[in-house]
């Protein structure tokens, strides 16, 4: 039997040869079929990095994107924010997206000085740098608010996060959380399927409002590829790939359980990435293997099996 030691030595030795043989270099012929970006972000595999390396680690591993910090992007000079896009498109990189929590629970004062002092910068920061996509997620309980009051307070104020962010040409991405044992922790159970979600970013009247797509809740709130090829690529803002781990009811997943995509199989990783490209998904899509081991490793062997594990999934479209 394979120990948890040994097949992350053999995963590493694969996807170190595929590095050495070019194919984690640059996905040339998997790219012609899609439009979809593999998009690096460090953070959500456990390595830490600045702009610099973020964008170094992104060209040496294949990815044809990154998300960049963005304080550390709108603290850039114009000329500093020039050379670096400048040397992104030497090496064929573009930006991924931002992801920020939005303090939508917080009192009306302090939820007005984040939309003035941070929101706005950022997306200010975000219109200089050429980024069109600001992503958050949603907690999918409360302990106080029922459903029906949480909605109109969520769609009140992703409204006016969404009017900043139109005015600087800025999609935003909404993600739902989906599994079972996170929306029924809180008293009152919220928003954690799809379709549950289609209904509040119609009540945000906003047009610059859609999905931030996440293979493990989609997974988590027992949807299929039918229900993404409802959506058109306007409506998905990102998208993230992760796998779950196997012998676990998909009622009892935790969400610090995830793995990294391909890894188990228990995900219908083609369905979701085909589905995507169906539709003609053209943003990023980039790993987030919350509570994996490859969390923990060193970043040149985390890089390189999120490398090989996502130049995998792509594979899968046809």
């Amino acid at each position: 039997m394979r120990t948890a030691k040994n097949r992350r030595e053999f995963l590493l030795g694969a996807a170190l040869s595929l590095t050495a043989a070019g194919v984690v270099s640059r996905p040339a012929a998997a790219a012609a079929q899609r439009r979809m970006k593999m998009d690096l972000h460090t953070g959500n595999i456990g390595v830490k990095a600045n702009l610099q390396q973020q964008m170094e680690y992104a060209a040496r591993y294949g990815f044809e994107a990154f998300d960049p910090n963005i304080n550390e992007l709108a603290a850039l000079s114009d000329s500093a924010l020039k050379q670096m896009r400048d040397e992104m498109a030497a090496k064929g990189l573009a930006f991924g997206f931002v992801a920020q929590s939005v303090p939508v629970a917080q009192p009306d004062e302090k939820f007005s000085a984040w939309l003035k002092e941070s929101l706005t910068g950022w997306a200010a920061a975000m219109q200089r740098a050429g980024m069109t996509r600001f992503c958050t997620w949603l907690s999918s309980s409360d302990p106080r608010l029922t459903y029906l009051q949480n909605f109109k307070l969520h769609a009140r104020r992703l409204s006016e996060v969404a009017a900043v962010l139109g005015d600087h040409g800025i999609s935003f991405g909404l993600e739902y959380v989906g599994p079972k044992t996170s929306w029924s922790r809180g008293k009152y159970p919220f928003i954690h399927t799809m379709e549950s979600m289609k209904e509040l970013i119609a009540e945000t009247g906003k047009p610059n409002v859609g999905f931030l797509l996440d293979s493990w809740h989609w997974h988590c709130a027992g949807e299929t590829p039918a229900d993404i090829l409802t959506l058109k690529n306007t409506d998905v803002v990102g998208a993230h790939l992760n796998d779950a781990p196997k012998d676990v009811p998909v009622d009892q997943l935790r969400d610090g359980q995830r793995e990294i995509p391909m890894a188990t199989g228990v995900i219908d990783t083609a369905g979701f990435v085909n589905a995507l490209n169906r539709i003609g998904y053209d943003g990023p899509i980039a790993a987030e293997p919350l509570g994996s081991s490859v969390r923990n490793l060193p970043p040149e062997e985390s890089l390189a099996l999120v490398a090989a594990a996502m130049k995998k999934a792509m594979a899968l479209i046809q």
